[in-house]
């Protein structure tokens, strides 16, 4: 990627560190780069024992700018609420500081949405620990806790995260995941769905309207939001 010095008009490249935190592991990916490296996360990960895994797994690797997506509401390039599946410390944490460069955060699930955007109005839904779950409406990048709201006596996180999938078996968690998938698109009228995070594979066949993601779009979100930041336009709520 390269950008223009606004004083002297020369063209500079800029390197791009992507950290996509998940509530298994920590997934890193670089400018220039085809390997991503990775490290064990869990409910004990705190900020500095991420930037430590970070430092660890990036030594000899240079960047400028770096693109965090994290497990929890995001606003204003602030983390609202501690992660759930992580420790704690989050909030008010200052990542600009410990990496020493400017770093944009973004929701995680956010992050993977505008990686597989194709224009429209487009619902993301990632299957992993959890519910990730964003839309982008228009170029418009809605990030959401849909996750967390009232299904079945518990929540779609619950039926449809790695704990249903794990109290239901697979046959009836696909049946599920079809049915959140219907619901959500007819509540937000959303034209299609993407499926990402790493639970996709085990579905037989796509429900209506989906497609299936990769989470190597992860990766892609976190360098579009420096290259094309014209194109995406981060709704800040209140």
């Amino acid at each position: 990627m390269t950008i223009r010095n606004a004083r002297t008009g020369e063209k500079i490249r800029l390197r791009v560190l992507v950290i996509d935190v998940g509530g298994t592991n920590v997934k890193i990916l670089a400018s220039g780069f085809n390997e991503v490296r990775r490290f064990s996360s869990g409910p004990e990960l705190t900020p500095p024992q991420l930037i430590k895994g970070v430092r660890n797994m990036t030594a000899g690797l240079k960047y400028d700018v770096v693109t965090i997506g994290c497990p929890a509401p995001v606003v204003h390039n602030k983390l609202v609420l501690e992660p759930v599946n992580l420790g704690g410390g989050w909030l008010d944490y200052d990542f600009n500081n410990a990496f020493g460069r400017p770093v944009k955060l973004v929701n995680d699930a956010a992050m993977q949405a505008i990686g597989s955007y194709q224009g429209g109005r487009m619902l993301f839904l990632g299957l992993g620990t959890g519910l990730g779950t964003a839309a982008i409406f228009d170029n418009v990048v809605i990030p959401m806790e849909a996750g967390h709201l009232p299904y079945r006596r518990s929540t779609f996180e619950d039926h449809i995260g790695i704990r249903g999938l794990k109290h239901f078996g697979k046959k009836r968690w696909r049946e599920l995941v079809a049915d959140v998938v219907a619901r959500l698109m007819a509540a937000l009228t959303a034209e299609y769905v993407v499926l990402g995070g790493g639970h996709v594979k085990f579905l037989k066949e796509l429900p209506a309207g989906a497609r299936a993601g990769n989470n190597a779009n992860a990766f892609k979100g976190g360098f579009r939001l420096w290259e094309e930041p014209e194109r995406f336009v981060l709704y800040k709520g209140r």
